[in-house]
């Protein structure tokens, strides 16, 4: 599984790279056919509350899965990615 992170217009932490790590790799649990995954790490609106924007996009085969938060931090806006997507991976095994 090949993990890519992307922060746009500013530089990730390196425990904040550790913690997307830790977490999206838990994914291969819920699915062995993960190929690549990309986790996107944005600011928006930097003066307000709910401004860090994180998406985790999942290409399986045949299939992409996509979620996107927003909330106060990046490590809840991956947390609630990694939930998200552990009920579609279960929905994307039920199919096969």
């Amino acid at each position: 599984m090949d993990i890519t992170i992307k922060a746009i217009k500013f530089d990730a932490t390196e425990k904040l790279q550790e913690f997307i790590q830790k977490k999206v790799s838990k994914l291969e649990k819920f699915c062995g056919e993960i190929r690549k995954v990309e986790v996107s790490l944005k600011v928006v609106k930097p003066a307000t509350n709910l401004n860090k924007e994180g998406s985790v996009r999942v290409q399986l085969p045949g299939e992409e899965l996509f979620v996107e938060k927003t909330c106060d931090t990046f490590e809840e806006a991956i947390d609630q990615c990694m939930a998200a997507l552990e009920k579609q991976l279960a929905r994307y095994k039920e199919k096969k």
